[in-house]
């Protein structure tokens, strides 16, 4: 079982490495590069200005991984450690000693000039490879003591301590992020700041925020409350759990009246509305449980009156759900439940309303909930003409004991094998309820970050996507040991 598990670990920390590896490399190869400025507002207000645009463009293409970007005043302090007579003055001098130091520092470096003001920059291509090299080389960071080097702050302590005010946490002093662990009434009560994944930064779309920042973050209004700082209590909508450090030369006035001497003043605000991934999680983890609570009684039932007319209204109703393309599906149940009275957007009223997740949740489970009901009836019924219910038929038990005690310990089986695909699919209909009903939640981001370039999101949530398949499918393995302990997940016994 050990065994078994770790090689399923193993061969779906593959999967998940070549899915993102591949999507990495279709995103930013094969999309031309520049498409990332369609839908940045600030790019176009300085398009007309061509020295600022070239440096625009280039900083965000550094930021995005493309290139290495060495404006005016960075290639001259690079430039002095081949000749320190180096200027930023646009003479043919200048010029030598540039291309000397490109030449000098090798890899791809080349040097350009402003189209307007001819000032030298820099730039070196990243090769396509080295990029993925850096992706995954941030991607798992690491808190500790000496993570924050400020020259401007070469007293500051490090070192960790414990506290209980404001809750039992674990501080870092030194660390980017103060409290390491602590724990608060908020699910799942236990909370760290040490282990963080970096999966790229978001552009144009939230830009200047992590993909998971995004994603995890919570949404709508700031939400205020009296919040004890060191400096006393005020109203705010800072969260203390995430400050960060911050240099106590970069930090202004009214901060530092709150924090005092304290350098970890960045913090990030609470909201009103839960974060995007915790909206899909909700809605995709009630409409899975629905589809089993109400798809498994259903399918016991049409099995055990099969041929009648149960049965057969039943299977077309199945059979209809299934043949309807699902975006036709959608909008016919959202014409339905708005002329119950149901809002038919989720901002209509909110995420404070429970009505706002009663449709994208109904018809997330509807989605699936037909293939369930056709599946496990199918199984219930090659189930009952096997030779085990005859002899239990034979023995003289009823065909509910039969139902309970014989079919549907078997069924149990290929039901909970079936797990990992119902998660798969709840994520990709979440993409479409999310989309139609306009749902703050993490499924729609994909279509929306396709459709506004945003390559570093793309990838990002492809990473996801594909990990929480991975992790389901392992799960459903071990769900099926603990259902029928005579299954053997074996390495041998698997491949048999």
């Amino acid at each position: 079982m050990l065994k078994y598990t770790l090689g399923r670990i193993l061969r779906g920390i593959i999967s998940i490495f070549l899915v993102t590896t591949l999507t990495y490399a279709l995103v930013y190869t094969l999309i031309p590069r520049h498409t990332v400025f369609n839908n940045d507002p600030n790019y176009n207000k300085i398009a007309s200005v061509p020295d600022q645009r070239t440096d625009y463009q280039n900083n965000v293409f550094d930021k995005m991984g493309y290139i290495d970007y060495l404006n005016t005043r960075d290639l001259v302090n690079k430039a002095e450690k081949i000749d320190s007579s180096v200027t930023n003055k646009t003479n043919q001098t200048n010029k030598e000693i540039f291309q000397k130091w490109a030449k000098h520092a090798g890899n791809g470096w080349e040097i350009h000039q402003m189209p307007q003001s001819k000032a030298f920059y820099a730039t070196r291509e990243i090769p396509l490879y080295e990029r993925v090299a850096h992706f995954y080389g941030e991607m798992i960071q690491v808190d500790n003591i000496w993570h924050v080097q400020d020259k401007t702050n070469p007293h500051l302590h490090r070192g960790y301590s414990i506290t209980t005010k404001g809750g039992l946490a674990l501080v870092g002093s030194g660390t980017k992020y103060k409290y390491q662990i602590y724990f608060d009434g908020s699910f799942p009560f236990i909370h760290q700041n040490i282990v963080h994944f970096y999966l790229g930064q978001s552009y144009p779309t939230y830009a200047g925020q992590g993909v998971l920042q995004v994603i995890e973050q919570g949404q709508g209004q700031a939400k205020l409350s009296m919040t004890q700082f060191p400096k006393g209590e005020m109203l705010s909508a800072a969260n203390l759990r995430s400050a960060q450090y911050q240099s106590p030369s970069a930090t202004d006035e009214p901060t530092k009246a709150k924090f005092g001497d304290d350098p970890y003043t960045l913090t990030q605000n609470n909201y009103q509305d839960p974060s995007m991934i915790a909206t899909s999680f909700m809605i995709g983890l009630i409409a899975l449980l629905a589809v089993y609570a109400v798809g498994i009684p259903l399918s016991i039932l049409f099995a055990r009156r099969k041929g009648t007319w149960i049965d057969g209204i039943g299977n077309g109703v199945v059979i209809l759900s299934i043949a309807l393309p699902g975006l036709a599906f959608i909008y016919f149940l959202q014409f339905i439940g708005g002329n119950l009275g149901l809002p038919t957007l989720f901002p209509d009223l909110g995420a404070h309303n429970i009505l706002s997740y009663i449709l994208p949740t109904f018809i997330l489970a509807a989605l699936s909930i037909g293939g369930q009901i056709q599946w496990t009836r199918r199984f219930m019924i090659d189930q009952s003409l096997s030779d085990y219910v005859k002899f239990a038929r034979a023995k003289g038990l009823t065909e509910k004991e039969i139902s309970r005690g014989h079919i549907m310990k078997n069924a149990l089986i290929p039901i909970v094998q079936g797990i990992p695909g119902s998660i798969i699919a709840t994520i990709g209909g979440a993409t479409m309820t999310e989309t139609i009903f306009n749902v703050p939640g993490m499924g729609k981001m994909l279509p929306a970050a396709i459709l506004a370039h945003n390559n570093a999101m793309v990838v990002g949530l492809t990473f996801i996507f594909t990990a929480t398949a991975v992790i389901s499918i392992i799960l459903g393995d071990i769900l099926m040991t603990i259902i029928d302990p005579r299954i053997n997940l074996s390495m041998k016994g698997a491949n048999k």
